[in-house]
Formats: structure tokens, sequence, C-alpha cells
């Protein structure tokens, strides 16, 4: 779902020209992108060879997808951290680009990226790439749908358990030397309503785990039909239901138009108090200032975030 309609045929057919193994070998790549893949696909990649020559790597990419390239005969470069300048500066050499969330590949990279043909994007969102501009300088986009997806749920998990819970809150308690046991008991899971934004691979792998806690799920996705939905064990709603009736919400969207500040002073306004959120997917979906106004309010309990929309400096 990286592409509009506006950009679907050029790209498609751009795809379905270049030749399988190179789209096999960056796919493959990309996957072993993160350090928390588990699984790495090794296949003959050796016809792919006359398709890219030189890659650069980028952000925080596992050794293993550099490996993988340099296997099969290219020329890698990895760079952990490069601006923007820097960027534009040296792209203009390289056919292949893998990078994960950090680097930014916007119009200005791609106007001087004369050699580049594809951009991997080692996970699932590709916000922090400009795809209408990749298709008109005639760049392939690719991501990696599924590389990530039981990182990303099982972090989602956790903070969903350790919230409930108030883990953190009673770790920093008694290391400051207290015991506020009834204060710190926290609430169970089993029984609750849960409701799934994004019902795609990490959404539908949540929800497995949440029936194994005996919750209630619930979820939207536009995407998605009521019967497909009900055989992944969840029950489709729209947003005006769903915020009354969820005590913990999970969000697994890409961040679009249609998705920034989904959650905002009116949707919080119509949840169900004491609601607690978990945001593993994009900084922006959540309108973080009118979240923390609901926080101190007292209206939602409890806010797990991954992502912001202006992310730490690394």
């Amino acid at each position: 779902k990286i592409f509009t309609k506006k950009t679907l045929n050029t790209t498609y057919l751009r795809a379905m020209s270049f030749a399988p193994a190179a789209r096999n070998l960056i796919r493959s790549a990309v996957r072993s992108g993160k350090a928390s893949h588990t699984s790495l696909i090794r296949r003959n990649f050796q016809s792919a060879s006359p398709q890219l020559a030189r890659i650069l790597c980028c952000d925080n990419i596992d050794p293993v997808c550099v490996d993988i390239f340099e296997e099969n005969g290219h020329e890698v470069d990895y760079k952990s951290k490069v601006t923007d300048e820097e960027l534009c500066e040296i792209i203009p050499k390289y056919e292949g680009l893998v990078v994960r969330s950090g680097t930014k590949v916007t119009e200005n990279v791609l106007s001087k990226a004369t050699n580049l043909k594809v951009v991997g994007r080692a996970g699932v969102g590709v916000d922090n790439i400009d795809i209408p501009a990749a298709t008109k300088h005639g760049v392939l986009v690719m991501n990696t749908p599924g590389g990530n997806t039981v990182s990303t749920a099982q972090l989602a998990f956790s903070l969903m358990c350790s919230m409930a819970r108030n883990i953190a809150q009673a770790d920093i308690s008694m290391k400051n030397g207290e015991w506020k046991r009834k204060e710190y008991m926290g609430t169970e899971m089993s029984g609750k309503t849960l409701a799934i934004i994004g019902c795609g691979r990490i959404g539908q792998t949540f929800a497995k785990w949440a029936h194994a806690m005996n919750m209630n799920v619930i979820g939207f996705d536009p995407a998605m039909s009521i019967n497909d939905a009900a055989d992944k064990g969840i029950k489709l709603m729209s947003l005006m239901e769903i915020w009354p009736q969820a005590d913990f919400i999970t969000l697994h969207t890409p961040l679009t138009p249609d998705t920034r500040n989904l959650i905002d002073k009116d949707s919080i306004a119509q949840m169900k108090d004491n609601v607690r959120i978990i945001n593993c997917a994009r900084g922006g979906i959540i309108n973080e200032a009118d979240l923390v106004e609901a926080l101190d309010a007292g209206k939602v309990a409890g806010a797990a975030m991954d992502v912001y929309e202006t992310e730490p400096p690394a």
C-alpha cells in the first residue's frame, strides 16, 4: 500500500521490468536489515549482479544485510548516519539505496540520484521516502511487509502488559525505597476490550495474543472485510463505535493524511474513561499535546509510545 492510484501504474510497470533476481536480492537484504528480525532468506542471486553494482546502506542496518550484497558480488558502502546534504553529494554514484526510518529520501535527494534504480526500505512504513518523486525519477521503491511483524507486535503487547500493571512506575517507586502496593496494582487485561486500529499483519498477530489473554478484540481497518477480520478474531467496527468501548487501543497504521492526528482531543473525548493507548506505529498519528492534556486530566489512564512526531536524537 505504498502507491497512490496516480503513481501505481508507472511504478508497477517498472517493478515488473526490473530483473526478478535483483528484486529478490533487495528484498532479502532489507528484510535482514533490522537486528530483531529472526529469519534470513538466502538464495542464489548471481543473475542479479549486472542490475546493481554499487549500493549504499544507511541507518543502523544489520551487518548481515551488507554481507548478502557482498556475497553476490556487489560493492557496498555503509553509513550509519548521513545528513541530507551528504546524501545529496554522494548519491549519484549508487544504483541501490537501503534505508530504515532515519534517512529521508526526499525529492531533493532523488533529483541528484542520477544512477539510482531502487530504494529498499528495511521495514514496512515508507513515509520517509517521497514516493511520487521516486516514480517521477524512475526509481523503484520496495518495502518489507512482514519483516518486523513479530518484533513490533511483541513490543506493543509487552507495553500493554506493562501499562496494565504499572510495572514501570512500580519499578521506579521501589528503587526510590517505596512500597506502594495498592497504588500500582493496575488492572487485569482478561475480559477487557482491546481495539486494534490497523488490522494488517502486526494487528492480526496482536489479536491472536490478546485472545490468549481472554480479551475481547475489536478493530478498525477500511481495507479489510468483515469476514476476513472475523477469521482473524477481530470484530470490525467504525471508529465512532470503537472509542466508547475500548479499554485498550493499539495503533498499527501508516502515517497518512487520513491517519495524522487520528487520536486528538475530539476522539479522546469520545473514549471510555481510563483508556490506555499504545503507539508502535508512527509519530503524528497521535496529537501529543492533546494526549498529555488528557493524561493530566485523568481521562487517559496511560500511554505507551515507541514513536513520536519529532523523534529524539539517536
